[in-house]
């Protein structure tokens, strides 16, 4: 994630940026809170890297932020909106999907079910995603491709439903078959390839709905190892420009409320 945070520091130098994460890692977002107070700031606005609005988003950070604030009385603490569904982050889901497409060599893992694939056919097909060319219009070339959008997944019916959203948005844009998959709940990758086989999909890609990598990415990898999977939308500049949108909201919020 500090590739990510880097990216998003280096479009505004004049902003003070500083990670923090809401658990298992550090530094916390109590620690980088009670730093900035610290620092004699008496506004900072704390933009969630989340793509979806769950519990983090609704219960934990602002549980957090409203800790802090008995805290720091002086520091004026608003949270930004998460990242959501945004068309822009559809995008970058779906570049990370073509570069996968086009960069599968020949020999690696079969897309799905012992269907070996070679490298040139990919390019093929990357190239024509790129073109807005329907996959499996070409004559000369008639497999379909099925794209697994893959994310966490939450208890939360309206969060998995978000999830939905992309994957129709992902299909909207490119002309392939799209299903939902989780790591932490159902349908899972398994479930999700046996959707799109059964649609006609001749070869699956997983596609993480991912920031970055970690546990759960890995846990979806080894759960479908004869897949190719995409990597994370990680450090695209589609992600800095919704992060600073984000911030600008939030904080033009807090001067209309003060004003």
């Amino acid at each position: 994630m500090s590739d990510v945070v880097a990216l998003i520091a280096a479009a505004r130098p004049d902003v003070d940026v500083r990670l923090a994460f809401l658990d298992l890692s550090t530094p916390s977002v109590e620690q980088v809170v009670d730093a900035v107070a610290a620092d004699g700031h008496t506004h900072a606005v704390v933009a969630p890297l989340l793509l979806g609005n769950a519990f983090h988003a609704r219960i934990d950070l602002p549980g957090l932020l409203d800790t802090a604030r008995t805290r720091h009385p002086r520091l004026h603490l608003t949270q930004a909106d998460v990242l959501g569904p945004d068309p822009r982050l559809v995008a970058a889901l779906r570049d990370r999907a073509l570069e996968a497409l086009a960069s599968h060599p020949a020999g690696a893992p079969h897309l799905a079910d012992g269907h070996a694939v070679s490298g040139t056919w990919l390019r093929h097909i990357a190239r024509d995603a790129h073109d807005g060319v329907p996959l499996g219009t070409r004559t000369e070339r008639p497999e379909r491709v099925g794209i697994a959008v893959a994310a966490v997944g939450s208890s939360s019916g309206a969060a998995n439903g978000r999830t939905a959203l992309v994957a129709q948005r992902l299909s909207a844009a490119t002309g392939w078959r799209t299903e939902i998959c989780f790591a932490t709940t159902e349908p899972g990758v398994t479930e999700a390839v046996s959707r799109l086989r059964s649609r006609g999909a001749d070869h699956v890609l997983v596609v993480p709905w991912f920031l970055a990598p970690g546990m759960l990415t890995d846990r979806l990898a080894a759960g479908a190892p004869e897949l190719v999977h995409a990597e994370v939308i990680g450090a695209h500049p589609a992600l800095a420009d919704i992060v600073w949108n984000r911030y600008d909201a939030a904080f033009a919020s807090t001067l209309t409320l003060s004003a």
